[in-house]
């Protein structure tokens, strides 16, 4: 399996939990957002812990591609640092990791 990571922006913890909640329910979705209080790599693996209904993939394989995404994109990673720098404590880094076969099934069924 073949999986994209990418991280989406700053949102207060409540939103996140909402929304997560809302859209976390299926196992057999295509991807999974990842919340955390620190622009860390770190802090985004920890996340993977805390999804509910975690999908059946190759977590070692996402981490490996978290980590060479973060190897990666330093530039986007110090804006995203700057940017969470700038919001309130109450606020988490959002990521988002998806498989990409079961994302490319989803979009042809779309068609």
């Amino acid at each position: 399996m073949h999986y994209t990571f990418d991280v989406l922006g700053v949102t207060p913890v409540f939103t996140f939990f909402n929304y997560q909640q809302e859209v976390e329910n299926n196992p057999r979705r295509s991807m999974a957002y990842l919340g955390s209080p620190e622009c860390t790599l770190d802090g985004l693996i920890q996340a993977t812990e805390l999804i509910p209904e975690k999908p059946d993939w190759d977590w070692d394989a996402v981490v490996k591609t978290m980590v060479n995404f973060w190897l990666h994109h330093e530039p986007h990673i110090q804006t995203w640092r700057r940017e969470m720098a700038s919001f309130s404590e109450a606020t988490l880094l959002v990521a988002r990791v998806a498989n990409t076969q079961v994302l490319r099934q989803e979009f042809e069924a779309l068609l």
